[in-house]
């Protein structure tokens, strides 16, 4: 059956970019939007859990367990995302491949280092070479959300023992003479008193996350960076039906309003959050809505 979309020289310019901009390699483009999304959903609750238990561990009362929070903070902090990034991913992924096969391969007789290579038998292959491409996409997200979370996590660790430090002393030492315990002190009084705090900097992280989301493309997921750079690059007739020259600045103009709509979408939902919580809060914020009405 015919199509005007097989045959380039019937094209008019609109019905081009029609077929253009349908074409298999943009739906996956259109898709990477999801992929970010997705990204942020599962990232950011994970990265907000490991922040907590780092703060909780930071101001654990067993010295050897505060000593591990507040280094992990430190050094997760202190290390370039884009070095960890790249150095952490391949070394948990190398550290799996390991335990599986030291599992699967006892009897294997070769080194595992061979110089700058690193071999393990195929069964202990993370994902298995004959296993769909799904898996192996799946795989490589995972790999991404633990990254973004253990990063991002040292930072909201990092807001939220501040956060902790900010609940009025007077408030712990009150719970504490009605005869509260210190679990329940944490739980029912420090714990909902800190988010008016530790918001202002649980926004910041969350732009600063949005942000980082590019760096999907150093982790091996075909992002919207990587297909932006993939579709906007030159085209020439040889390679493709569709030839066209260099248009990475529209592809690129395309994510700078993707990404500007979308945190000026999070600042107004930050700032319904920040007002909700304030409401009868002793901070600048509660006393602004305390002095309004």
């Amino acid at each position: 059956m015919f199509s005007f979309c097989s045959d380039p020289a019937t094209l008019e310019t609109f019905q081009w970019m029609s077929c253009y901009l349908t074409t298999g390699k943009h739906m996956a483009f259109y898709m990477s939007f999801g992929t970010v999304l997705l990204l942020l959903a599962f990232a950011a609750p994970a990265a907000l859990l490991f922040g907590f238990g780092g703060a909780m561990a930071a101001r654990a009362r067993f010295a050897p367990l505060s000593w591990l929070g507040r280094g992990y903070i430190a050094i997760v902090r202190g290390v370039p995302d884009i070095a960890f990034f790249l150095f952490f991913v391949i070394a948990l992924d190398q550290a799996l491949e390991y335990l599986r096969h030291r599992v699967k391969c006892p009897d294997w007789d070769q080194p595992i280092r061979q110089g700058s290579d690193f071999i393990v038998c195929d069964i202990a292959k993370l994902p298995l070479g004959d296993a769909a491409q799904w898996i192996h996409e799946v795989y490589g997200f995972t790999i991404a959300v633990v990254t973004f979370a253990i990063v991002f996590g040292a930072f909201a660790a990092n807001v939220l023992f501040g956060a902790m430090q900010a609940v009025p002393h007077a408030q712990i030492e009150t719970a504490e003479a009605y005869g509260l315990n210190h679990r329940q002190t944490f739980w029912r009084i420090l714990v909902p008193q800190m988010w008016t705090y530790a918001l202002p900097g649980l926004s910041n992280l969350w732009m600063v996350l949005i942000k980082a989301t590019p760096l999907l493309f150093l982790l091996g997921v075909e992002d919207i960076v990587y297909w932006a750079k993939e579709l906007g690059g030159s085209k020439t007739a040889k390679f493709t039906a569709y030839p066209h020259p260099d248009w990475r600045t529209w592809y690129f103009l395309g994510l700078l309003v993707f990404y500007l709509s979308f945190t000026k979408v999070s600042e107004l939902v930050l700032d319904r959050i920040t007002t909700r919580l304030s409401h009868g809060q002793a901070t600048l914020a509660g006393e602004a809505q305390r002095k309004a009405s």
